[in-house]
């Protein structure tokens, strides 16, 4: 089994390499969206990355859940994201930090969720 420095280490080469950046710029900390500038689309980019990396099968929707917060899915309320929603996000993420995000569940903060860190999690949870 991988230690998490190992883990860390392959998923920031993951990064770097999926997303054209420098080592420097993939901390545990760092959002994907907001600091490393990744779109949706290279969210599929980044599962089949780590899916070669960590010899590993991720099926769809499982790292990175689609349509948490829609509109319709009933989990959202005035813009921030209800106690079921809330319910919700620590069933389908739960190697997310969402007990941070629950002290401020907006739901333009929801992308903040998918952390450097997060994939790490998800990783080892995996091996």
């Amino acid at each position: 089994m991988a230690s998490d420095e190992e883990i860390f280490e392959k998923v920031q080469e993951t990064l770097v390499d999926a997303l054209g950046l420098d080592d420097d710029e993939v901390t545990p900390e760092a959002t994907l969206i907001e600091d490393l500038g990744a779109e949706s689309i290279d969210f599929l980019d980044i599962v089949f990355r780590l899916e070669k990396a960590f010899d590993i099968k991720i099926p769809r929707g499982e790292l990175f859940p689609e349509n948490l917060a829609s509109a319709d899915s009933g989990f959202v309320a005035d813009g921030k994201v209800t106690d079921e929603g809330l319910a919700q996000l620590r069933e389908k993420m739960p190697h997310a930090d969402v007990d941070a995000f629950a002290a401020d569940p907006q739901v333009s903060k929801i992308p903040d969720l998918f952390t450097v860190n997060m994939i790490c999690k998800f990783i080892g949870s995996r091996l």
